[in-house]
């Protein structure tokens, strides 16, 4: 065991799981005032039954076995993760990807914001957790899986997490429905500095997601934590810019929006490209991302707070940067070249194929998920509970007192 490495891998872990927090406080802020509690809930919730899943079942479904599919059982209960032949040790590694399969569900709240059962939640993201997120963590990361094998590159997750959630977001809205007045009253966002707040807290995280997928404390370490800052730079200016062009106003909103939009789209790349292609992929995601807020009202979908726009369009972006920017200069992983840098096409074709084999797969999965559980025990809160807020029927708490 390389000590360093493993310590590096370690605190990258453990800045995962603070994005967790970060990603509640940068929902809650947008939320109304009655239901900030509720979103902040519903992602803290992620941390405390998605590690248990994770300890129980999802690490050994996602890295257990060679099978192209889905892992076995050999790892269930942490049957012999301590002594697992992964890289970099194999705690390690399980705490680690632990750290993604908190944050991927929790992703998916957003869309579904102001109107969510609580207990249909609890049900959905274990189920959810267990029946998509491991079997796709298998495909990309997984020496077995069908991904990983036929050459497509995901560093940190474009399409085992932001395709992933941002697909299953759309899925469970068409499902879900419409907040009741949506289209016809305000819903501003109740506390833009709680979506600062969380904005900062995102970005400080996504150090550790990046940098540490490199699972060692080297150069391409710190190549991936360099993409990661100028792509989120590069995009928050990037959707400032449209936005001013077509509003008149660039908005803290919009800031923080970008941002992360950067943020999203070079999770993908970002231990596959150098000098200035973060940027370029940082600007072309900004503006892609921020386009893509208006194909949610000619579809008529009620994605709260743009986890579609954000997550699925930006993971798309990103994923397919890999096969124009990738360059072999900056990780030797790179078999197959960008176009940009001479590459023939093949790694390309690859991402693409691996974009929407996630995308069908998640998809078609969730929409059943989440169609089952309305169909028993329903999605969402009553016409009352949701007029009076999810903080109070749900929780029985106020976020603010008069």
């Amino acid at each position: 065991m390389d000590t360093g490495n493993n310590a590096w891998v370690l605190t990258s872990a453990a800045l995962i799981l603070f994005m967790t927090p970060g990603l509640a406080f940068f929902y809650g802020g947008m939320v109304r005032s009655k239901n900030v509690l509720g979103m902040l809930m519903q992602n803290v919730f992620a941390m405390g039954i998605v590690s248990v899943i994770w300890a129980m079942l999802g690490f050994s479904l996602a890295f257990g076995g060679d099978h192209s599919l889905l892992g076995n059982l050999d790892y269930a209960f942490m049957n012999d993760v301590a002594t697992a032949d992964l890289p970099p040790i194999g705690m390690t590694y399980f705490a680690f990807q632990m750290m993604f399969a908190v944050i991927t569900p929790a992703l998916i709240t957003g869309a579904t914001a102001d109107r969510l059962k609580f207990s249909s939640y609890a049900l959905f993201i274990a189920l959810w957790s267990l029946i998509v997120y491991s079997p796709v963590a298998h495909w990309v990361w997984d020496g077995g899986g069908w991904i990983f094998d036929m050459g497509a590159l995901d560093f940190a997750g474009g399409a085992a997490i932001h395709i992933n959630a941002g697909i299953a977001a759309l899925a469970v809205v068409a499902v879900i429905g419409q907040r009741r007045g949506h289209g016809n009253e305000p819903m501003p966002p109740h506390n833009l500095p709680l979506t600062v707040l969380g904005t900062g807290i995102l970005w400080f995280g996504w150090f550790g997601f990046n940098a540490g997928s490199a699972l060692a404390a080297d150069g391409v370490a710190g190549q991936a934590l360099v993409n990661t800052h100028l792509a989120a730079a590069a995009a928050m200016l990037g959707w400032l810019i449209v936005e001013r062009i077509r509003t008149g106003h660039a908005t803290t909103l919009g800031a923080c929006s970008g941002a992360v939009a950067g943020l999203v789209a070079i999770t993908p790349c970002a231990g596959y490209v150098g000098d200035m292609s973060p940027i370029y992929i940082g600007l072309i995601a900004g503006v892609v991302c921020y386009m893509a807020l208006f194909i949610k009202g000619a579809l008529r979908l009620d994605d709260s707070l743009d986890v579609i726009a954000v997550h699925l369009v930006g993971g798309l972006v990103g994923t397919l940067a890999v096969g124009f920017f990738a360059d072999s200069a900056i990780n030797a992983a790179v078999v197959n070249e960008g176009i940009f840098f001479g590459g023939s096409g093949e790694l390309l074709k690859d991402q693409a194929v691996a974009a929407f084999g996630v995308m069908a797969f998640s998809g078609i999965v969730t929409y059943v998920i989440a169609l089952a559980i309305e169909r028993t025990v329903g999605l969402r809160v009553t016409v009352d509970d949701e007029l009076t807020g999810l903080d109070q029927s749900q929780h029985a708490e106020s976020a603010y007192q008069a």
